[in-house]
């Protein structure tokens, strides 16, 4: 029989292995006496945790490996070489480690993976040492000090490198790493790395730019010249007119350059200014003598007043006419004439070559006088004026009259939950960009300026722009008849002094616009013509549009032709000098642009998207694998998936927030705010001519030289944008938000 108490070495009859084994005090009894044998196994139990520290919950235990010093598994610096006081990253992970220490420096950790950040004076080993109970493991890991550079100059230029005395220039500079700069000769010193100053020296001068750091300095000039003062130059003197009746005057004027004196002999007249006139009477005929001075000497030009004989030459004395206002009387000007053989007869160019007289005035034939109970046409309307005696002697006088416009009724046209009038920068209404295939400009456009089709100096002698203008609700309907296009209607409210664009001697477009105010029981109403005339009456056109009612938001039908190439309403996408000036004046204008403004592309895409209703263009799209049919409606939020040609009728651009204001703004404060309109309300695609062709009204008070700011932009600093989500309804002008 097998003895009953066996160690248990995983066999199975219970024999005692003869190799020796650790002692892992697990026992198995099998026999008889259970109590002697448990007491034997519990006493040997004890025995074995004395000895091992070993425990069993089932008769077993094991016993604990030694313990390990711990392992460093990567110490590291990010960056490795930095410039003085600047700092770096010491990063480590270990394993088996109960505490951290990394030298020089105090540092200690009890986490067996972490970082901190050390800022050198000088170029360091840091050791780390990872500790446990079993001892220390070290690693170390060394932070560099990088030698510092002097300073870069990028740039240090002068603006400009020459100039008159006693003006200013801007030296500019531009360093990398310096702490210091200093402008000399003067005393300028400045901490900031790009910078510019202003400097008028009064000789040639190079100035000296130090930039300066701890590593040294570094060294640029720049040359600002004094030019030598020239002599003024009289670009004219001239007197006006050049023959008079004696005890007439007569105005001398001059333009001079340089000037800082002008006299005026025989007399005493002089003036500080360069450019200027004053009236003479000489009592004989005279050669007056302009005299321009300034430091570096004088310079002189002539004019001569000739007293005419009795019934001497035929001349138009008058040489100017006041300005006045649309839709206000006119103070009135007579034209008058000496010399010939009177009486005399009045009139003015009529072939076409000059403009007319504006739209409302009158010119008496007998007496001269100029005369208006109510003007109808704004602008700058230059009249070659005919003087003829009785012998049938002719003389000439080209006389411009400046006309203010009275437009601020276009910005009241259709509601203001219409899209006519809703903002469009991302900012402020979150429409995004139309990235339709349809939507960009046309590549061939996008170098295309910005080109203002309004102002004075655009379209001499005839007024530039569309013309307005508003009418009473009392205003009695004329006949009208269309001749070529569509017609909405056959009699309106048109004046005969409605101003036509262009002037009734016109070929072009001759856009004729009315606007019908509210009256009692009447709605508020815009009535436009295209290629409108009127001679002697009736008016006729070849197409014209009517919205009954622009106190609603009702678009014209879709697919309906109306007096414009994408079916949008003329008047009130056009750019007016009453809603620039605002509360202000004209060089100091004050108010906003809140609409976009219609404008114009070489070609545009034979099709149109909202609020537009129709198009006259040219390529064509692909939706759904088929072509799109030519001249229809196409939708920004459903686009097509390929085009021939982009720009459809309708479509609104705002000006990139990305695109920065031209510098000329700062000087040009009417361009400044149809700039802010770009951003604000954008420009809007509504027909065929000039890319970039930008439309606005006629009017006396455009300054051109401040709108030839908007030319510094071109049509690539505009995006398409996405309206789709303010659509309403398909033939509503209403926005959703």
């Amino acid at each position: 029989m097998e003895d009953p108490w066996t160690k248990n070495d995983n066999t199975t009859n219970g024999d005692v292995m003869d190799s020796p084994q650790p002692f892992a005090c697990n026992f198995r009894y099998h026999g008889p006496n259970s109590s002697r044998r448990n007491l034997c196994a519990a006493a040997l139990f004890l025995a074995c945790a004395a000895l091992t520290g070993c425990g069993s919950t089932e008769g077993s235990s094991s016993v604990s490996p030694p313990a390990t010093k711990p392992t460093i598994t990567s110490f590291t610096a990010n960056p490795t070489s930095i410039n003085s006081g600047a700092s770096s990253t010491l990063s480590w992970v270990t394993t088996g480690a109960t505490t951290i220490a990394i030298t020089p420096g105090t540092f200690t950790s009890t986490s067996a993976t972490g970082s901190t950040t050390v800022s050198p004076a000088a170029t360091t080993t840091y050791t780390l040492t990872a500790t446990n109970a079993a001892g220390s493991a070290t690693a170390s890991a060394t932070v560099a000090i990088a030698a510092l550079a002097r300073p870069t100059i990028t740039s240090f230029t002068a603006n400009p490198t020459g100039i008159n005395s006693g003006a200013s220039s801007t030296l500019s500079w531009a360093t990398t790493d310096a702490t210091t700069v200093a402008i000399s000769p003067g005393t300028f010193t400045s901490t900031s790395a790009t910078g510019s100053t202003t400097v008028s020296p009064t000789a040639s001068t190079s100035y000296t730019l130090t930039a300066t750091n701890t590593a040294g300095s570094t060294t640029a000039t720049a040359t600002v010249t004094i030019a030598a003062l020239a002599r003024p130059t009289i670009t004219s003197f001239t007197a006006n007119p050049t023959s008079i009746n004696s005890g007439a005057s007569s105005t001398l004027s001059w333009v001079t350059t340089g000037a800082t004196t002008i006299a005026i002999t025989p007399g005493t007249f002089t003036s500080t200014s360069a450019t200027g006139s004053t009236t003479v009477k000489p009592a004989a005929t005279t050669t007056y003598t302009l005299t321009a001075t300034n430091a570096a000497g004088s310079t002189t030009a002539t004019a001569t007043v000739a007293i005419a004989a009795a019934g001497g030459p035929l001349t138009i004395t008058t040489t100017s006419c006041p300005g006045g206002t649309q839709s206000a009387s006119y103070a009135g000007c007579t034209i008058t004439a000496s010399g010939g053989s009177p009486p005399y007869t009045f009139s003015f160019n009529a072939t076409g070559n000059y403009a007319p007289l504006p739209e409302g005035m009158a010119l008496n034939a007998s007496t001269g006088a100029v005369t208006s109970a109510l003007i109808g046409g704004q602008g700058a309307y230059t009249v070659d004026f005919i003087v003829t005696d009785s012998a049938k002697a002719q003389a000439t006088q080209q006389i411009t009259f400046a006309i203010n416009g009275s437009n601020a009724f276009l910005t009241t046209i259709f509601p203001a939950t219409s899209i006519f009038h809703h903002r469009v920068d991302a900012a402020s209404s979150g429409l995004p960009v139309d990235t339709s295939p349809a939507a960009p400009i046309y590549s061939g456009d996008l170098s295309a300026t910005i080109r203002p089709f309004f102002g004075n100096d655009g379209n001499p002698p005839f007024p530039n722009g569309i013309p307005a203008i508003e009418v009473p609700a009392t205003q009695p309907d004329v006949a009208v008849s269309t001749t070529l296009y569509e017609s909405y209607f056959t009699s309106a409210p048109i004046p005969d002094y409605a101003p036509v664009e262009g002037t009734l001697y016109s070929n072009g477009d001759r856009h004729v616009l009315v606007y019908l105010a509210a009256g009692i029981g009447t709605k508020p109403a815009l009535y436009e013509m295209w290629q409108g005339i009127y001679e002697n009456g009736p008016w006729t056109d070849s197409s014209n549009a009517l919205w009954p009612d622009v106190s609603s938001n009702a678009l014209t039908p879709q697919g309906n032709g109306t007096s414009d190439a994408a079916g949008l309403p003329v008047g009130p996408l056009l750019v007016n000098a009453d809603e620039v000036i605002g509360t202000g004046s004209p060089t100091a204008p004050n108010g906003a642009v809140l609409h976009p403004v219609r404008f114009t592309l070489k070609d545009m895409l034979n099709y149109w998207v909202w609020p537009a209703i129709e198009t006259a263009g040219v390529g064509s799209c692909v939706a759904a694998g088929s072509t799109v049919p030519a001249e229809s409606q196409i939708s920004q939020s459903t686009p097509p998936t390929s085009c021939t040609m982009t720009g459809p009728a309708g479509e609104i651009y705002r000006l990139k927030a990305s695109v920065a204001t031209p510098g000329c703004a700062a000087t040009s404060p009417q361009a400044a705010i149809i700039i802010a309109g770009f951003r604000n309300s954008g420009i809007i695609l509504a027909d065929n001519g000039m890319s970039g062709g930008l439309i606005g009204t006629p009017d006396a008070r455009w300054n051109d030289a401040d709108l030839e700011c908007l030319s510094s932009l071109t049509l690539s600093d505009f995006e398409p944008v996405n309206v789709s989500g303010l659509i309403v309804s398909n033939d509503s002008g209403a926005t959703s938000q």
